[in-house]
């Protein structure tokens, strides 16, 4: 991870992700773009002020801004801000132990989220296999050079890590995962 960046390291940033609404918006403003409160209630059947209290939350995490050009009013405009894009979570040894059940939480919803998302692939490749792409692989590195890999996948990552206004024309939003794990633990 960057130094320069923030980081998930703090457990508030943690906590803030281990809340399904939170990741929910949090979602929509990365692949959609800008929002307000109420759009954001209508879509996930919550009240105004109850998306308004989550927004809050993100925003203290560092994970979504208010945009006060487009804000009139009451009506405040919220997008995903570009200071964490970078969001590895820390080791179990990196955080307090009172802190790690948050971690836990956060994994357990994020792979919840990854299993929709993998229900979902087979329909989207049968739609348009040009969008729609998988590989499975096995190599055998050593930690040193499994780390590299990461570090460049993750690199590879941030390179097309955009924002919806920084999008070329015909940009789409897309889902990357990347799972890797022993073979040899089975």
């Amino acid at each position: 991870m960057k130094d320069e960046e923030p980081s998930m390291l703090d457990p508030a940033r943690l906590k803030a992700l281990a809340h399904p609404m939170r990741r929910l918006m949090l979602r929509h403003l990365s692949v959609h773009g800008p929002a307000t409160s109420t759009t954001l209630g209508e879509l996930l059947d919550a009240k105004t002020g109850t998306t308004s209290y989550h927004l809050r939350q993100l925003e203290k995490a560092g994970f979504v801004e208010e945009i006060p050009e487009r804000s009139t009013g009451r009506e405040r405009w919220w997008r995903r801000t570009r200071a964490l894009r970078d969001m590895r979570p820390p080791t179990p040894g990196q955080l307090a132990p009172e802190d790690r059940p948050v971690l836990t939480e956060f994994h357990r919803m994020g792979l919840e989220e990854d299993r929709e998302l993998f229900e979902r692939f087979p329909a989207a490749y049968l739609r348009d296999p040009r969008w729609a792409k998988a590989s499975r692989g096995l190599g055998r590195m050593t930690e040193e050079e499994f780390e590299e890999f990461f570090e460049a996948y993750i690199a590879l990552l941030m390179r097309y890590n955009r924002t919806p206004e920084e999008a070329p024309p015909g940009a789409r939003p897309m889902f990357v995962r990347l799972f890797a794990m022993p073979a040899d633990e089975e």
